[in-house]
């Protein structure tokens, strides 16, 4: 018995050496690889695996952004850095190829960052390639610039004002909304209230600018028809050139009206005119996108609902300038 339990110490010490021994030597050949290896190459190495992690990251959980316009003021400034949650509504399995599902959906009032449906793509190389230099810098580089050498605009930042099932209508740059089985039109702004949220929704139009913007719209359909314009049309068409930031839908309403008038066998005119008045509905699986600056945005009123697939995230926090750091609501 002893015998046998002598035996079993010895193997198991024998065994035990011969692991340690091989450890040690694993251990002091990658010390001597190291010493070996160029510091060029081991800076490389480094870098590479850094890259690899920053890009893992904003892929799938979260992306830097930078805001390039007004049109979020005053929820967002321009130059604002922020982070984006893109693991919250399901990321993409690569730049720009399919869409990890996700139990969550855009909800109204988010700030949302989606593909902007009017960008012109260069092609699924360069735009994996932008995507990856943006990722790599947080933001700072972006190769994807105009003939003026500004960014063009892949990607978009507004607020996920309209849900499906929704209607909207807008009148001298209020927005009223019809919501899916209502059968009453509520003002935007006292439905933001009775909700309690902060966020200020900002115009740039006077109230007492809409007379000239509308007579400004007529005087543009008389030089459609090839017509004289009347001074007094003119007055007011100097008025409008003069407003920064014009209501553009007050004004080709004024214009499609008198054109349609002016022609009613004309059915472009009359479907066009309709478009506006009627407003805008979200069917089902989209969301309808507006910037809280509402007389300096490009968004859902000029490119429909944006479908909840090309939702790549959620505006979370905001980490530069040092003075805006904090959350986004």
């Amino acid at each position: 018995m002893a015998r046998t339990q002598q035996d079993f110490f010895d193997r198991l010490q024998s065994v035990t050496e011969a692991y340690l021994t091989r450890r040690n030597r694993i251990k002091r050949i990658k010390k001597e690889k190291q010493k070996a290896k160029h510091p060029v190459r081991d800076w490389i190495e480094a870098f590479i695996w850094a890259a690899g992690m920053v890009l893992l990251a904003n892929q799938y959980f979260v992306q830097a952004y930078v805001i390039p316009s007004g049109s979020m003021i005053h929820t967002l400034l321009v130059g604002d850095r922020l982070f984006v949650n893109k693991l919250v509504y399901g990321p993409e399995l690569l730049p720009g190829v399919g869409k990890m599902p996700s139990i969550f959906k855009p909800a109204r009032n988010d700030i949302i960052i989606f593909e902007n449906p009017s960008y012109i793509s260069r092609g699924p190389v360069f735009d994996i390639a932008q995507r990856v230099i943006f990722m790599l810098t947080i933001s700072l580089v972006d190769i994807d610039r105009d003939e003026h050498g500004q960014p063009r605009a892949h990607f978009l930042i507004k607020r996920g004002v309209g849900m499906s099932g929704d209607r909207f209508t807008m009148e001298n740059g209020e927005m009223k909304i019809r919501f899916a089985g209502d059968d009453q039109w509520t003002d935007e702004r006292v439905y933001a209230a009775q909700r309690g949220w902060t966020h200020t929704i900002s115009r740039l139009m006077e109230e007492d600018h809409y007379p000239a913007l509308v007579m400004a719209g007529k005087a543009a359909a008389w030089q459609d028809m090839g017509l004289f314009v009347p001074e007094y049309l003119q007055e007011a068409n100097l008025q409008a050139g003069a407003m920064r930031y014009p209501d553009f839908l007050a004004h080709e309403k004024a214009r499609l009206e008198t054109l349609r008038g002016a022609m009613p066998h004309n059915r472009r005119y009359a479907t066009r005119l309709a478009r506006i008045s009627l407003g805008w509905y979200v069917p089902d699986g989209r969301i309808f996108p507006l910037g809280d600056n509402r007389d300096n945005s490009r968004d859902g009123r000029h490119f429909g609902p944006v479908r909840l697939s090309k939702v790549l995230g959620k505006g979370k926090f905001i980490f530069w300038p040092m003075q805006r750091i904090g959350s986004i609501r």
